[in-house]
């Protein structure tokens, strides 16, 4: 007698699937909107089957994985409003992720992008972009960068920017910036432009001086902040920040800095040197 052959499954069969296969089934059953796969060390979406068509999910949780990269059909998700694949391993983003209608917030901190993809700008509701710790630099944006109108929080920290393009100044709505531990040379006049900016965070650069239009922002009140520490100023602006923010600000506001500034551009001195090597970063890992 033959004996009954159990169906064959082109799934994994471990536990970790299982896990997976669990949560999803269980956000199909009671129409859960809200998907999280947070450290299920998922490798890849083919091991979240049935993800791709939920149409009804506006979250999904996937940080501390092991993913490499996102299938273009997520666009297919035109509900989903929150996206947070922090800390993977993704290398590149597809061109439609763009085109998600409904995505304000992306969290892509810690993983291994050296760029964005063509046409990223036409995001049409983004919020709050995260790109911390990763490969970043001036080159990697697409041209229609800065035309993320929407946007309130850009985080670039902790990537390989020397300079930031003078678009910026085309983030009208921008409240936070986020730029510490690059490899900042000079910042745009432009951010003078940002009069909604509340946060600023350039900590850890290789800054000398500020451009003045920095003054027009409103870093004085107390709902504000300025974190500018750990940068070869040039000793007037130290001297400044030794006493307190509110002090840089009156400074930079004054015809004597704005005579400096112009002084010390004119004369174009070479960049400080790169203190931190970025080499054993772990997103430099391939």
């Amino acid at each position: 007698m033959e004996l009954e052959q159990s169906p064959v499954s082109c799934l994994p069969t471990n536990g970790k699937m299982s896990k997976v296969k669990k949560v999803i089934e269980e956000a199909k059953q009671i129409q859960n909107p809200e998907l999280d796969l947070v450290d299920k060390n998922v490798v890849s979406f083919e091991e979240i089957p049935g993800i791709l068509n939920m149409l009804n999910i506006t979250r999904i949780t996937l940080s501390h994985n092991k993913l490499k990269g996102i299938p273009p059909g997520l666009a297919n998700l035109v509900n989903l409003e929150i996206l947070n694949l922090f800390n993977n391993q993704i290398e590149e983003l597809p061109v439609s992720i763009s085109s998600l209608p409904k995505l304000r917030i992306l969290n892509l901190g810690m993983n291994k992008l050296d760029g964005l993809p063509r046409g990223f700008g036409a995001s049409p509701v983004l919020e709050v972009l995260d790109l911390t710790y990763n490969n970043l630099n001036e080159n990697s944006l697409p041209g229609n960068f800065f035309m993320l109108e929407t946007l309130r929080a850009l985080y670039l920290g902790d990537n390989d920017f020397e300079i930031i393009p003078p678009e910026i100044g085309q983030l009208k709505n921008l409240q936070i910036l986020v730029l510490r531990e690059n490899d900042l040379i000079e910042l745009p006049k432009e951010i003078g432009d940002l009069q909604r900016l509340r946060e600023l965070h350039i900590q850890a650069n290789r800054l000398t001086v500020l451009p003045p239009e920095i003054g027009n922002v409103d870093f004085l009140s107390s709902k504000s902040v300025l974190r500018m520490d750990f940068n070869p100023w040039v000793p007037p602006i130290a001297d400044q920040l030794q006493i307190g923010i509110s002090h840089v600000i009156d400074y930079i506001r004054s015809e004597t800095y704005r005579y400096l500034f112009s002084r010390h551009t004119a004369t174009r001195p070479l960049p400080p040197p790169r203190i931190v090597d970025k080499s054993k970063k772990i997103s430099r890992m391939r």
